[in-house]
């Protein structure tokens, strides 16, 4: 497995991961025998859930920061990782964590306990949201890049409000690696999963490909095409998930209690399915 226990050694096999030869033995083997022999160093597995937490930092996340009445995102983002992390720190796991914040990688491979309140006190409350807009891209190939850190099984919780939604070829990607993927989709459920009836009075928006706010005056049949796209965008997303077998939390408020709920259902749907599949 990969825990840090030592379970034995033997002699280094091709396909090995090279990080698991114990260069010292090696040495003396070599020494002794007179020829190259390496040895690999084999471990107990790891019991304990090993979690990655990835946020999206792209502009769109910083929104809507109060005295505005909505969905607080970074609010909500802030509460979902350390309700993760509190779960994480009760079963004994090891967490990491990784952004694009500023379009550079801020990783953390998967520590203890002890380590979670350096990432609570260093990302959590990060003000940075510059991020691009193939974070998810970055971040699947950041994560193929660390397989001894990222191995099968390992719980990849992915914050964003994914909008636009990622193609089905990029989580077909990443789920090749087995990893255990859950996407955590922040969506204000006023602006975002439906539209209000704002006929008659002028409002701002925001172009989602320029990032230009602008004044809009629109027609009660034209908020009534915008419900209907932004309700049939969360089903589609929510279903292509499903489609995946893959298990979405919806988070639509950001306040604690609100988004523990989807939680506990999320945690009860898998348990049922576990139960089911034994």
């Amino acid at each position: 497995g990969s825990g840090s226990d030592i379970a034995g050694s033997r002699p280094y096999r091709p396909g090995d991961d090279m990080d698991a030869i114990d260069w010292a033995a090696s040495a003396r083997l070599s020494t002794a025998r007179g020829q190259d022999e390496f040895i690999v160093r084999e471990r107990f597995a790891e019991e304990a859930p090993r979690i990655i937490i990835i946020c999206d930092r792209r502009p769109q996340m910083a929104h809507f920061s109060p005295p505005l009445p909505w969905l607080d995102k970074p609010q909500a983002m802030r509460h979902t990782v350390e309700l993760v992390l509190a779960s994480a720190g009760a079963a004994g796991g090891f967490v990491g964590y990784l952004d694009y914040a500023d379009g550079e990688p801020h990783w953390r491979q998967p520590k203890g306990e002890r380590k979670l309140i350096e990432l609570r006190d260093e990302r959590l409350w990060s003000s940075e949201y510059g991020g691009p807009s193939d974070w998810l891209e970055r971040s699947i190939a950041h994560l193929a890049e660390h397989p001894r850190a990222v191995s099968p099984g390992t719980f990849v919780f992915l914050l964003s409000d994914f909008v636009p939604p990622p193609t089905r070829q990029l989580w077909l990607a990443a789920i090749e690696h087995r990893w255990d993927l859950v996407p955590i989709v922040i969506q204000d459920p006023i602006w975002e999963q439906s539209f209000p009836d704002v006929s008659g009075i002028v409002v701002s928006l925001r172009d989602p490909a320029t990032g230009r706010v602008l004044p809009v005056r629109l027609k009660r049949g034209e908020a009534e095409i915008r419900r209907k796209a932004n309700e049939a965008r969360l089903h589609a997303l929510l279903e292509g998930f499903r489609a995946l077998d893959l298990d979405p939390i919806l988070v639509s408020s950001s306040e604690r209690h609100e988004i523990l709920a989807p939680f506990l259902e999320w945690t009860e749907l898998r348990r049922t399915r576990n139960v089911i599949g034994a």
